[in-house]
């Protein structure tokens, strides 16, 4: 995807912010239903982040088996009931518009007082538990609900080893890296690369896996940290 937009569906940008450095992945999750006001703004936000991306993510709760086999409990998941199945029509940009939209779901939840993680591999699929139509696949799915602990940061690497730039380097770059660099990857890969020449910004992935889905991811937090006022996507 060449280009997003910020609307209704983000928060305003100093919520996001703190969401961003509050925000750390929760494997282990309190036996507490999400229900009321808080389960109503979380389905609106996957409907609506449905409707601009085109994808069919589903919010699935009440089901444990999922996550009740071996691969999830080595993963370290444990008490996990409820979960965002992200799933879309195959095309070339997917994984890239997945990472993206997904993490406004992510960032959002945890503006809501949600706990979250990304699961790539270390679940089972349950067929009952979301649609699929025709042309679908389901990507991945994101782990929610309100955790036993707050999550522990990740380590970043320097603002040197992810970017290409010239001598002069504006502030709201720095602050959009910056952003970037607390966003979740792979196993903690951050293999990207933000190159600036200008105001226009490429975002690179590197080699690894979900490379692709991890730049969606940090482009939307690359968004937030800079200001979609100041640069364009190149």
């Amino acid at each position: 995807m060449e280009c997003y937009t910020k609307g209704m569906l983000g928060g305003s940008n100093m919520e996001l912010l703190e969401a961003i450095m509050l925000r750390h992945s929760v494997r282990a999750y309190e036996d507490k239903k999400i229900e009321g006001p808080v389960r109503e703004k979380l389905q609106q936000k996957i409907e609506e982040c449905n409707r601009e991306s085109g994808l069919h993510m589903q919010l699935v709760l009440d089901e444990p088996k999922a996550f009740d086999s071996f691969l999830a409990h080595y993963g370290k998941f444990s008490g996990v009931k409820n979960y965002v199945a992200v799933v879309g029509k195959k095309s070339e940009d997917l994984d890239e518009t997945c990472g993206y939209y997904g993490e406004k779901l992510v960032l959002y939840a945890q503006t809501l007082g949600l706990n979250t993680c990304w699961v790539g591999l270390t679940y089972s699929k349950v067929k009952d538990a979301f649609v699929l139509e025709d042309g679908e696949k389901l990507y991945c799915v994101i782990s929610i609900g309100y955790g036993t602990t707050q999550g522990i940061p990740h380590k970043s690497k320097p603002f040197e080893k992810v970017t290409k730039t010239g001598r002069d380097i504006p502030d709201w770059f720095r602050e959009g890296v910056k952003a970037a660099l607390l966003a979740p990857t792979a196993v903690n890969q951050q293999k990207f690369t933000f190159i600036l020449e200008d105001k226009k910004v490429t975002a690179k992935p590197g080699m690894g896996f979900y490379s692709k889905m991890d730049l969606g991811i940090v482009k939307y937090h690359f968004e937030i940290g800079a200001g979609t006022d100041n640069f364009i996507w190149k």
